[in-house]
């Protein structure tokens, strides 16, 4: 799929919602990907993530509340090797990520507010697939994003 966010935004202005006010980073080897959304709201607790990742996620982005901390990594690069292996477009963390010289080499989009080398905590917490929110948007289950070098949109529909 080729897109430019840009784009999208001049050809569909009535259904897209622009994430704003962040500084997004791009971390993985891919700088534009998109996909329906999953979700996951947890706090410098990565177990929902790994385990959702680990299922089959052709054509699905995984957007990740981690509440903006930048204290531990919600994702490295064995979580993101094994989303890569099922299939996953990218991943866009309201939060930090780490390994980022061996995310860079991945086949997968990874956009986050920064990176740490403290790992997650784990002690099985968090929620997947309920709305959530952050950068003036509310990221639904099913809708879909779009990610590039130009910044975050979603829509209740495919774009492009």
């Amino acid at each position: 799929m080729t897109f430019v966010t840009c784009d999208l935004c001049d050809d569909h202005a009535e259904k897209v919602s622009v994430v704003t006010g962040l500084n997004w980073r791009h971390f993985g080897g891919r700088n534009a990907f998109a996909g329906e959304i999953q979700t996951v709201k947890c706090f410098e607790d990565n177990s929902r993530i790994k385990e959702h990742l680990a299922t089959p996620g052709t054509g699905k982005v995984l957007v990740v509340d981690g509440g903006g901390s930048l204290r531990n990594a919600l994702i490295g690069d064995m979580i993101a090797e094994n989303a890569v292996e099922n299939g996953w477009e990218g991943v866009i963390i309201y939060g930090a990520c780490r390994d980022v010289d061996a995310l860079a080499t991945l086949d997968i989009g990874v956009m986050t507010l920064g990176c740490v080398p403290i790992k997650s905590v784990r002690r099985g917490e968090g929620q997947l697939n309920i709305p959530v929110c952050f950068g003036g948007v509310t990221f639904e289950p099913g809708q879909f994003v779009y990610a590039d070098n130009n910044g975050i949109i979603t829509s209740p529909q495919a774009l492009a």
